[in-house]
């Protein structure tokens, strides 16, 4: 079994904590968090050792799940790592794009696992979907949240798109080539509204939006690739698959719906629900970081993956600045 502590006893770090138990491969030694009234509260809830310092706590593992807030994120990690312990990081990986490649180099050179949790990657609708990507050229993704004070002391940017940003870069396979964006700040002193236009080089585009100030949360995605269109409803956990098909000599479904393109032939097309598995999603990226560490496999999102994903998301937020200080 793997010996496993946490780091960050907050909203998301319980998450973990319940989790952890629950998975058979980890053997949850305790926990670590600096606030003291928020550690009696866990270990009432949870009967989990709490420990006086993460350095006590690190030393006890073999590998650490960090759940705190982003700006100690680096000095975690690598302190981590040099014990020689695998980490798994909640996103962003780290608080600039600097501090994520120095995880990365030092899980490298000590030959380390790091995982990071973009865990929208492990969402079933998304997961159900995968098989009918196919050089998507145009994604277009709407992730609304209502307001809610925690999360605010970030740009949306870091808050929610970077998820869609994670998402969309492991969906294209090209580098980016070009980003336009812009934000607006409405009742943080950060932007609580932004939409970025992300170009690449192999002439794929995908525009993402993200609010925090909305009257109704939404996760959608929608990706557009030769004869097919893609939905995903990262929220309610559903996904659509529209493809169209040459109809060869033989007569096609007579029932089925069919156009004709002038030079192109008649096209059939194809109305797909695929199956989406009823699965925890936050607790199936814990069970692949075990299986990581058990197999010696690479991990399911790199510390690679999440360096990306930061750096696309610090230069929509350089676009971003420049548009405001015009």
């Amino acid at each position: 079994m793997i010996k496993v502590g946490l780091l960050g006893a907050g909203h998301l770090g319980k998450i973990h904590l319940r989790l952890l138990k629950e998975i058979p491969h980890f053997q949850l030694v305790g926990f670590f968090d600096p606030d003291i009234e928020k550690v009696q509260k866990v270990q009432r809830e949870f009967g989990v050792p709490a420990f006086v310092s993460a350095d006590e706590l690190i030393s006890k593992c073999d590998a650490v799940d960090i759940v705190t807030p982003t700006i100690t994120h680096h000095v975690l990690a690598l302190h981590a790592l040099r014990k020689h312990k695998h980490i798994f990081i909640e996103k962003p990986i780290a608080n600039n794009p600097g501090e994520a490649k120095e995880i990365i180099s030092l899980a490298g050179k000590l030959n380390m696992k790091v995982q990071i949790g973009h865990v929208e990657r492990f969402n079933p609708a998304f997961l159900s979907a995968k098989i009918f990507f196919d050089n998507p050229m145009f994604i277009e993704t709407h992730r609304l949240a209502q307001f809610n004070p925690r999360g605010t002391d970030v740009s949306v940017v870091l808050d929610l798109m970077i998820h869609d940003i994670d998402i969309v870069l492991s969906v294209v396979k090209s580098k980016v080539k070009k980003i336009h964006a812009s934000g607006v700040a409405v009742v943080s002193d950060s932007p609580d509204i932004s939409n970025a236009r992300i170009e690449f080089e192999n002439g794929a585009v995908a525009n993402i939006t993200a609010s925090r100030i909305s009257l109704k949360n939404m996760r959608k995605s929608r990706f557009f690739q030769r004869d097919a269109y893609i939905a995903v409803d990262f929220l309610e956990k559903k996904t659509e698959v529209i493809r169209m098909k040459t109809i060869s000599e033989e007569p096609g479904d007579p029932f089925a719906v069919t156009i004709d393109l002038p030079g192109k032939g008649t096209k059939q097309i194809f109305f797909d629900n695929p199956r989406v598995e009823e699965t925890n999603a936050i607790k199936m990226e814990l069970e692949s970081f075990a299986d990581s560490i058990q197999n010696n496999k690479p991990c399911v999102i790199t510390g690679d993956d999440g360096y990306r994903a930061l750096e696309v998301a610090f230069k929509v937020m350089e676009e971003m600045q420049k548009i405001n200080e015009k």
